[in-house]
């Protein structure tokens, strides 16, 4: 039986729904505590060697700061479909999707989804269902997931080189907004999210700084947050 609280959950699913959230609220809740460190994230570390990845001669980095329908996905396999009608291999391009802001959901697995209901925070419908998502849309599509068969999902774009990464200072302050919607502590919360990214799915310091660092690594930038 789920005994978690219904009333508090829904009160911040409505509050992220109709606007996203105030800076003071935002800083006040680092400052209580839920700073990018209070959940010890090795792989954070890691970034600046992650970037490394990045290859070839066309590269582009995806600023996804919404789900956006999926189009930071989409347009990752648009990038390599077209570039390889142009002779352009696989091998020659990189695509870099930084989520950040709302569209972290999308570096989750569907247990989080379920978990946490994401498609009410985030404003996310499955729409073979049409209901609001409680399973990851973006991974391995099914049915209707997106508007052609033929796109691929995130575990499909990995293996032909695309590379995704999430933002921490956004995974730190959504959690700790979840937390206090249904009474958990942030870093409880925090460490849930973390445990349950995507295989691939890398931490970034904030999604502001992998912009940064891709195009200094020659990435083209385009927006793709809605």
């Amino acid at each position: 039986m789920d005994t978690s609280p219904k009333e508090p959950r829904r009160a911040f699913i409505g509050k992220l729904a109709g606007s996203t959230l105030a800076i003071p609220a935002l800083l006040s809740s680092l400052n209580a505590g839920a700073s990018p460190s209070a959940v010890d994230n090795p792989a954070a570390g890691d970034a600046d060697e992650w970037f490394k990845k990045i290859k070839g001669k066309h590269k582009i980095v995806y600023d996804a700061s919404e789900p956006h329908n999926g189009f930071p996905i989409i347009w990752s396999w648009v990038f390599y479909q077209t570039n390889n009608q142009t002779g352009s291999p696989d091998a020659d391009l990189t695509a870099l999707v930084v989520l950040r802001h709302n569209a972290i959901p999308i570096a989750m697995e569907d247990k989080l989804w379920d978990k946490y209901k994401f498609g009410e925070m985030f404003k996310v419908n499955d729409n073979n269902t049409k209901a609001a998502a409680v399973r990851n849309p973006f991974y391995n599509p099914q049915g209707a997931d997106f508007p052609m068969a033929a796109i691929e999902g995130i575990q499909k774009l990995q293996t032909r080189g695309v590379l995704f990464c999430v933002c921490d200072m956004a995974l730190t302050v959504y959690s700790s907004f979840a937390a206090q919607a249904i009474g958990q502590k942030p870093e409880d919360v925090k460490k849930d999210w973390v445990s349950g990214l995507l295989p691939g799915i890398q931490v970034v310091p904030s999604g502001v700084w992998a912009i940064s660092r891709a195009q200094e690594k020659g990435c083209a930038y385009c927006y793709a947050g809605g």
